[in-house]
């Protein structure tokens, strides 16, 4: 593996990794009334058109690290629905 793609891998993982601790705080307290709604959708929205865009390059380290992180907001999304 070459230094580029092994450098987008850690930013990827820290960046999706960075999520962890939202979604575990949110299942154990039942509770996303401080996440902003309006911030997911246009997070998610973001995520999803590097997403799109990782595709077309064929850059793993971007799809990956955006469909991951796409993941785990669609869960803290619907943990915000879900507990309101």
């Amino acid at each position: 593996m070459d230094f580029i793609n092994t450098l987008g891998l850690a930013a990827g993982t820290l960046t999706t990794i960075a999520f962890l601790p939202q979604v575990l705080q949110t299942w154990k307290t039942r509770s996303a009334k401080d996440v902003s709604f309006v911030m997911l959708i246009t997070f998610m929205t973001g995520l999803f058109l590097w997403f799109i865009y990782g595709i077309i390059l064929g850059a793993v380290p971007i799809i990956l690290a955006n469909g991951i992180t796409l993941v785990l907001n669609f869960i803290i999304l619907r943990m915000k629905i879900k507990y309101r």
